[in-house]
């Protein structure tokens, strides 16, 4: 293959000084050293005014866990960062550089000269730039800085219009992780049987659709057609008709007011395979949220419910129910509407059994819950708003916020759900090296047509991926493959084995060109 050809060209430190062999040296060797996170033209005049200088050049590029500035960044991950230099002509070797600093790599290196782009001098030297230079002036080499004609922000294109490549990050995330797509498809067979508990609160979402006639001319009110109304079971129950669709054998359990919505919901969850375990209170409503929907615009919504905490006698059936469950998986799905709050948590993790994976997912749109009450499970899966009121942190960027909350929350794995721009994944390292910490995986919604519930989506795959596999690469994409399908649909429907197989197989050929 011709990419193999490139490949050869990204060695390891060990392998790149072997190579070029130690000073003096028959052939010039020039470094030049960077982010190179969207190559640009920029970047390809600085490279070819260092091969002009010498024999070798070596292009050496910062690994993703030394890259802080800007959000979201790297946008391209460092393998493909790698395979982008060594396709040039003029780049002879590609090292990704671990440390933070090219310090160290300079002083095993010794390059005759070390390429800084212009902006490195043009208001004097930079501290950072006096340091790599001492370096090299110890043993006797030369720092050049490149014509500064061109200049150009990889983080300023980025912003402008971020470039799809989506499949070909996730090819080489799965070929570094020794992975192919076949292992993708092969762990969506692997989700039948499993058994899984949900405990959490259960939502049927309305929409009533309507149709624009005029305005009042008296007050400043709509006038809007009745048009028909469309009814979804949501909340913790569309993410048990997520899980069933996937396979899994799902229990429920959730509290259900005594009126029209809880047959509604009963039939609804009974017939599509759910065993539904709903204590009946009559003194709260089924909590009810209804979309006013004029032609494409979402006028009002109406909020049916009541927040109270549970009873303490509705707890103790709710820890009875969880304690006696057989399920491998406990999901507590948290919407903070009376089961779940800094009282009702210790007691609910303390029924789950021995054992049992522990999911937690606090999806609080309207109001303020904190995931890292849920400490130490095996999966949590917040998103950026939930994140940063977690932290009480508005300003950092995402790498160090989800940095941060995935050690606060002392969890084995987590996902932090980033909307259009797909998630950051974090996991144990389990004492090996050479495991990365955490991963990126972009979106894989084409065309987007109703975020909501794409979280129920991805919460159900990959707690099934993970329980089944063992692999927090394979349960994450699962869980973006199923949230892309969900956003695509207009309304709460659950996502099949059959459309994650379909995604995948699009995916994968995007990523070997249309093939």
């Amino acid at each position: 293959m011709m990419e193999d050809k490139y490949k050869a060209k990204i060695k390891t430190i060990d392998e790149l000084v072997a190579a070029i062999g130690p000073r003096p040296r028959d052939k010039k060797v020039i470094m030049c050293h960077g982010t190179f996170d969207v190559v640009h033209p920029g970047h390809i005049r600085h490279l070819i005014y260092a091969k002009g200088k010498a024999d070798i050049l070596v292009a050496s590029l910062t690994c993703d866990d030394h890259i802080h500035k800007a959000n979201v960044r790297p946008f391209v991950p460092e393998q493909l960062r790698a395979l982008n230099l060594a396709a040039f002509e003029m780049v002879d070797y590609v090292i990704v550089d671990h440390n933070a600093t090219p310090i160290a790599n300079l002083a095993r290196i010794q390059p005759d000269y070390f390429a800084k782009g212009y902006e490195y001098v043009s208001t004097g030297l930079h501290p950072k730039t006096q340091e790599e230079k001492d370096v090299i002036d110890a043993y006797g080499g030369e720092i050049l800085f490149t014509p500064g004609d061109v200049i150009y922000s990889s983080s300023h294109l980025i912003e402008l219009r971020p470039p799809n490549i989506a499949a070909d990050k996730l090819a080489l995330m799965l070929e570094a992780e020794g992975l192919t797509f076949d292992d993708l498809r092969a762990a969506v067979t692997k989700l039948q049987g499993i058994p899984v508990h949900v405990v959490g609160d259960l939502i049927v979402d309305s929409y009533t659709m309507t149709s624009m006639i005029g305005g009042q001319t008296k007050t400043p009110t709509m006038s809007v057609r009745y048009e028909g109304q469309r009814d979804y079971v949501g909340g913790a129950g569309i993410v048990a008709k997520h899980l069933c669709a996937a396979g899994a054998r799902v229990k429920l359990t959730t509290v259900l007011g005594d009126d029209r919505w809880k047959d509604f919901v009963l039939k609804d969850l009974t017939g599509f395979g759910v065993e539904v375990d709903a204590v009946i209170d009559p003194t709260r409503p089924t909590i009810n949220k209804n979309a006013i929907v004029c032609e494409d615009y979402r006028l009002l919504k109406i909020d049916t419910l009541d927040n109270r905490a549970i009873s303490e006698k509705v707890q103790a059936r709710f820890h009875e129910s969880i304690r006696s469950s057989p399920a491998r998986a406990v999901v507590f799905s948290d919407f903070r509407h009376g089961i779940f709050n800094k009282s009702t948590i210790p007691g609910m993790i303390a029924a789950v059994p021995e054992g049992s994976f522990r999911v937690a997912d606090s999806q609080v749109a309207s109001r303020w819950g904190n995931i890292l009450e849920f400490q130490g499970f095996d999966l949590i899966t917040p998103n950026e708003r939930e994140a940063r009121f977690a932290l009480g942190d508005q300003d950092s960027v995402i790498r160090p916020l989800a940095q941060k909350l995935y050690e606060a929350a002392n969890c084995r794995h987590m996902i932090l759900k980033l909307g259009e721009r797909g998630l950051i994944a974090y996991r144990r390292r389990h004492g090996s090296s050479d495991l990365r910490s955490f991963f990126v995986v972009d979106s894989f919604a084409f065309d987007v047509t109703d975020p909501v519930g794409a979280g129920d989506a991805l919460l159900a795959y990959a707690t099934l991926g993970d329980i089944a596999t063992g692999n927090e690469v394979l349960a994450a994409v699962l869980g973006a493959m199923a949230a892309a399908v969900e956003c695509e649909r207009d309304g709460n429907y659950p996502v099949t084995p059959k459309d994650v197989l379909e995604r995948i197989a699009q995916v994968e050929r995007q990523a070997n060109f249309g093939g």
